[in-house]
């Protein structure tokens, strides 16, 4: 995380939110950082910089914000009658509803309350890491560590707004893990396709039924829709799991040590720009996209790039709400002797991160751009698979010094296939997630710890050796593709749109 001044926001905002006032200092603090990245790239303009501050004009509300920072934008200030004035978390959530308002002319009272539970949510989770026990599993450390998250969405913790006994069990920024509830599904009522049978070893179920995993959370917000199942017996409750479960920095995705498995589950929860229901339209196209990706990292010469989504298990009376997706674990995909870490951990930060230790920048950088862009631009190029390589669907293996030898991806149902988008929509997704969302992340989070180590040759010469017709303009372009979270959620927009606006380009040269 960018070594930045997480002070105080305001005296008096601790008492308005009830928290201890160290907690509540950082909460704010730690989701100030998102919120003001959205606001900044998407809506406010750079004035100047002045002692220490970047100085920001807000358009709509014609008024002067400044900040502490640059990727982790901190200690925000309002100018009021000349003078500058620090801005609590409320304060800075009123002041982006107030611009968005005039900036659109639309007004969203919803977002507002999300931006706020975000917060809450991160009250919540640091008051249960202060009496929690860190993993010792450094992979599972780093799925665990995010904190801040998505570092430009405006509300990435929110949890739906409940309350935290319903989602804090179930929490990885918490250090959870618990076992599955296991369900019999009545054998008529069985819908699945491609191969979970790995589902069928993790309990017995009786005759005519069939194994359903599920995930505890996602039970109890589907109470209503499922009591009638249970009432007629087309499900029945096995109890649980005989080993526990610990959910990855996708929350609803889980992993199980034990099996070498992850399972994916519906929730009926908003997080960052959807509800995160495993969709009916995405499970039934889950075969051809996961085989199509499947197939395209296979043809490339290099440790195998592509954790597959083998196949899901649902019943016929709640599709969704049911729903389990089998992915595969690590066995025969890692390097041996490598570490699989999450590359969005990388960027937050974690005891054991790499990073940390890096004496060699050049040579770390140039190890990790060999491993992460080729698979991805060949799926591309010669495949037509676009890859949602953002940093939570990135997985990096480093070996015993912390370099990296391997990148593996995962999440079929991101996967987008040529010619169902067009070539050119298809692109400036790949741009957004596998270069915006991820290299330049994981390139400002090296930097900040090696001071004056350039970062962009490097980027600049692994992407102008790949041989597409679309570099040679990505290498000139001023601008690069950023995604606007900020607006999508404001104006209401579907959350598997993608409009951008144009970023600098840090690597572009003349």
């Amino acid at each position: 995380m960018e070594r930045v001044d997480l002070m105080p926001p305001a005296a008096d905002d601790d008492s308005a939110h009830g928290d201890a006032p160290a907690i509540g200092d950082l909460a704010d603090a730690y989701a100030a950082v998102p919120l003001l990245n959205c606001l900044l790239r998407e809506v406010a303009r750079p004035v100047r910089e002045e002692d220490g501050h970047r100085v920001h004009h807000l358009p709509g509300e014609d008024r002067l914000l400044r900040v502490r920072g640059t990727r982790r934008p901190a200690r925000p200030e309002i100018q009021v009658a000349g003078a500058w004035r620090r801005l609590g978390h409320a304060e800075l959530v009123a002041l982006v509803a107030a611009e968005l308002r005039r900036h659109t002319g639309l007004d969203n009272p919803g977002l507002p309350a999300e931006m706020t539970d975000s917060r809450d949510v991160v009250a919540a989770l640091l008051a249960a890491r202060a009496l929690a026990t860190p993993p010792k599993d450094l992979y599972r450390r780093s799925e665990q560590c995010l904190l801040t998250g998505h570092t430009h969405h405006p509300a990435p913790k929110a949890r739906g707004g409940g309350p935290a006994a319903d989602w804090l069990p179930y929490a990885p920024e918490a250090y959870a893990r618990f076992p599955l509830v296991l369900l019999g599904l009545r054998e008529d009522t069985v819908v699945e396709d491609g191969d979970p049978s790995a589902l069928d070893a993790l309990g017995t179920a009786p005759p005519g039924y069939r194994l359903l995993p599920a995930h505890p959370w996602q039970l109890g917000l589907a109470a209503r829709e499922l009591a009638p199942a249970f009432a007629d017996g087309r499900l029945i409750r096995l109890g649980t799991t005989s080993f526990d479960t610990w959910p990855t920095a996708a929350i609803r995705t889980l992993y199980a040590p034990e099996r070498d498995l992850f399972l994916k589950f519906s929730l009926d929860v908003r997080i960052t720009n959807d509800i995160r229901r495993l969709w009916r339209h995405d499970l039934l196209a889950l075969h051809r996209t996961d085989t199509a990706a499947a197939t395209a990292f296979a043809a490339y010469d290099g440790p195998p790039g592509w954790l597959g989504d083998r196949g899901y298990r649902t019943a016929d009376f709640a599709f969704e709400a049911l729903a389990v997706l089998v992915r595969d674990g690590f066995g025969g995909r890692l390097v041996p002797g490598a570490t699989p870490l999450l590359a969005a951990g990388l960027v937050e930060g974690f005891d054991g991160n790499p990073l940390d230790r890096v004496t060699d920048p050049e040579a770390w950088w140039t190890a990790y751009l060999s491993r992460a862009v080729p698979p991805v631009l060949a799926a591309f190029a010669g495949h037509g698979v676009v890859v949602e390589a953002h940093l939570q669907n990135t997985l990096v293996a480093v070996d015993a010094d912390g370099l990296p030898v391997q990148v593996l991806y995962r999440d079929a149902e991101g996967v987008k296939l040529l010619p169902d988008v067009e070539r050119a929509a298809g692109w400036e997704r790949l741009v957004y997630c596998l270069v915006v969302n991820h290299l330049t992340e994981i390139a400002g989070a090296l930097a900040e710890r090696r001071p004056g180590y350039d970062p962009w040759p490097a980027l600049h010469r692994e992407l102008a050796r790949h041989d597409l017709p679309e570099i040679p303009a990505l290498l000139a372009s001023p601008t690069l593709p950023a995604k606007t979270n900020l607006l999508l959620r404001w104006t209401g927009a579907d959350g598997a749109d993608a409009r951008y606006l144009p970023l600098p380009n840090p690597f572009r040269r003349s």
